[in-house]
């Protein structure tokens, strides 16, 4: 599990950086949300993930963090996908702004309880000085 975070987080920082790199070669800043949200969610987030779960091996086990796997990972992919049209314009794909819109970012939100639930399981016996 942590692996999987750690890899994916830093593929998604790949491409964060290189469309920062292509907006600012280009001066064309429109897509400026989508790196942001391509770094901070993707890059930061799945990679502090994968760390919790290196450094928890006890959390990375059963279907809990898959679960949170699939939420992180398909919400963030299905919500830059939406926000992309959204911050096109382009009238074709703008029906399929309100639900990408609706169910990337909900998916984001629930890994994200998910998530909480396994920190706080797993660190909820733990004594303070561990």
């Amino acid at each position: 599990m942590s692996n999987t975070f750690l890899r994916l987080g830093v593929l998604f920082a790949l491409v964060g950086v290189s469309l920062g790199y292509w907006m600012g070669v280009t001066h064309q800043f429109l897509l400026s949300p989508v790196h942001a949200h391509l770094n901070l969610l993707g890059w930061v987030s799945m990679f502090l993930y994968g760390l919790f779960y290196r450094a928890m091996p006890d959390a990375a086990g059963g279907w809990l963090p898959k679960i949170h796997l699939g939420l992180a990972v398909i919400g963030l992919t299905v919500m830059m996908i939406g926000l992309t049209f959204m911050l096109t314009a382009l009238p074709d794909l703008q029906p399929w702004v309100p639900p990408l819109m609706m169910v990337g970012p909900t998916m984001v939100l629930l890994g994200m309880f998910v998530f909480a639930f396994v920190v706080f399981r797993t660190t909820g016996a733990r004594t303070a000085a561990a």
